[in-house]
C-alpha cells in the first residue's frame, strides 16, 4: 500500500483521525475492517509485541509500518507459521540494512514450512481417496439390499 498525502491520493480518500508530520494514521476500527480481523486480534498482536500503534489518549493509531507488519503477520499465519516465528522474522528487519539475514531466515523457514504443507496435502489427498472409496463401497452395499431401498423411499 502506498501512502501519499497529495490531494486526490490515497491519503485524501481515507478517514484519518490524525496525522503528525504527514504520517498516515488509521484508527483501530478501520484497521480491523481493512484487514478483516477483530479488534481483539489487533490488541492481542499488540500485547505480543507484533504491533506498536501510537496512542492519542486511549485511541490506538496505526502507522504504515503497523499496516505492513499486520500484512506480514496475516501472511505468516495463513501459511502456517507460529506467531513466535512471525515475530522473529519481522524483528530482524533493519530499515537501514541489507536485511540479508532476515531474507535467508525467511527462505529457510519457508522451505521447511512448504515441506510440511506438502506432506499435509499428501496425507489429506490419501484420506480423501480412502474415504471416497469407502463411500462407494457403502453405496454399493446399500444398493444391493432391498430393505434399504424401501426404507429410503419412506
Amino acid at each position: 500500500m502506498t501512502t501519499n498525502n497529495k490531494p486526490g491520493g490515497e491519503a485524501a480518500n481515507t478517514n484519518h483521525s490524525s496525522a503528525t508530520a504527514g504520517e498516515d494514521l488509521v484508527r483501530i476500527g478501520e484497521m480491523a475492517k481493512n484487514y478483516d480481523v477483530t479488534l481483539r486480534t489487533l490488541r492481542f498482536y499488540e500485547d505480543k509485541g507484533l504491533l506498536a500503534p501510537k496512542r492519542e489518549g486511549s485511541t490506538r493509531l496505526y502507522t504504515r509500518r503497523d499496516r505492513t507488519r499486520l500484512k506480514l503477520i496475516l501472511l505468516g499465519r495463513k501459511v502456517g507459521f507460529s506467531l513466535r516465528e512471525v515475530k522473529q522474522l519481522i524483528d530482524l528487519y533493519d530499515p537501514s540494512g541489507s536485511n540479508a539475514k532476515q531474507l535467508r531466515l525467511v527462505l529457510e523457514k519457508s522451505e521447511k514450512q512448504l515441506g510440511r504443507l506438502r506432506k499435509q496435502r499428501s496425507e489429506l489427498d490419501e484420506a480423501i481417496d480412502e474415504l471416497s472409496a469407502h463411500m462407494v463401497r457403502v453405496r454399493q452395499s446399500l444398493a444391493e439390499k432391498p430393505e434399504s431401498r424401501s426404507a429410503a423411499a419412506n
